[in-house]
């Protein structure tokens, strides 16, 4: 692919040096292309950075991992390090992820019911078409997450690391220590 096909092809997820230089007199290269989709990552990356100690979670990541269309995402417990980081880079705090889990999705960061269908959007039919729900309004999706989240210990429970990846699966995980060593217990 080369010319202004190759141009607009990368202008969506190109960082911005790369877009500038697209909009200039240089022409992208195949060089300039292997560089940007380097450190673009893939567009399609999911991370999931979720609450290890609660057990609706969990369920969520085990309903994940046997429903995903291709076995790419990443999770990461949200009282890791690597969690931990990753919220700050996001401009999220360890509250906010004791109200919301963080996904990112192709490079941007997503919370509450946003977050929810982007990883619907990774799964098999039927579960996929859930994202069609996305068309509620955002305030009234997120109103329930609330709701949910805010919940989710007293409704389903709560454990020290209850969630263990299954042997298979352990090199797409980043545990961490449980919540409690991250955060006074506030409830």
């Amino acid at each position: 692919m080369t010319g202004s096909r190759t141009k607009h092809h990368f202008a969506a997820f190109a960082p911005r040096s790369a877009l500038q230089r697209m909009h200039g007199a240089e022409r992208l290269g195949i060089l300039d292309a292997v560089c940007i989709i380097r450190q673009m990552g893939n567009p399609t990356d999911l991370t999931i950075v979720f609450d290890t100690d609660c057990l609706m979670c969990s369920a969520w990541v085990r309903f994940v991992l046997r429903h995903e269309s291709e076995p790419t995402a990443r999770f990461v417990s949200a009282w890791s390090k690597e969690g931990l980081a990753l919220a700050d880079q996001h401009n999220l705090t360890a509250q906010d992820l004791d109200r919301t889990y963080l996904v990112v999705f192709g490079g941007q960061p997503l919370t509450k019911s946003d977050a929810t269908f982007a990883i619907f959007k990774t799964l098999h039919a039927p579960w996929r078409w859930v994202k069609l729900l996305s068309i509620l309004p955002r305030s009234f999706r997120d109103r329930f997450y609330d709701l949910m989240a805010k919940n989710r210990y007293r409704w389903f429970g709560q454990k020290d690391q209850c969630f263990l990846p299954p042997e298979s699966q352990q090199a797409r995980f980043v545990l961490g220590p449980p919540r409690s060593a991250v955060l006074p217990d506030h409830r």
